[in-house]
């Protein structure tokens, strides 16, 4: 059976709390994974999902592997699985719009996004990374209040 490709807008605390988990649970069985009411839904287990796509706006996470993103400031999320390998997945520049609330602007660096230097993307910049992926869905883990920016991935 094929993998469950997903791509992920906003690579933050969020996002890294499911990539750490499919990993975790990548090494369990079903009797080892505690927390599930269904280990198999559809010939599907948590290990077949897989990350071919993510955006973010932050210079820290912005040209990582998402491996490593997952694990920059700001996020803050307790590690759950800290041996994620490289996925060979780089997070790319994505659209700011209103996914940078204003009052954060502010804040101490580490509690705060720092905005890539890097070109923004065109919706069909977008769009032709989600089809070169190979992407089943986007995940939208953009920041509340983000409504231009998650239109903008929805469309």
């Amino acid at each position: 059976m094929d993998k469950i490709k997903i791509a992920i807008a906003g690579t933050g605390n969020c996002a890294s709390s499911l990539i750490q988990g499919i990993e975790y649970y990548r090494h369990k069985n079903e009797k080892e994974a505690i927390g599930f009411m269904h280990w198999d839904i559809g010939g599907y287990r948590p290990g077949d999902i897989e990350v071919v796509a993510a955006f973010d706006v932050d210079k820290r996470k912005v040209g990582r592997d998402i491996g490593e993103a997952i694990f920059q400031l700001p996020n803050c999320t307790k590690p759950i699985y800290g041996k994620i390998p490289k996925k060979g997945v780089i997070v790319k520049m994505g659209r700011v719009l209103d996914g940078v609330p204003a009052h954060m602007k502010s804040y101490d660096e580490k509690y705060t996004f720092v905005l890539a230097d890097q070109e923004e993307p065109d919706q069909e910049d977008v769009v032709r990374t989600l089809k070169e992926s190979g992407a089943d869905m986007l995940l939208n883990y953009l920041p509340v209040g983000s409504e231009n920016a998650v239109r903008f991935y929805a469309e």
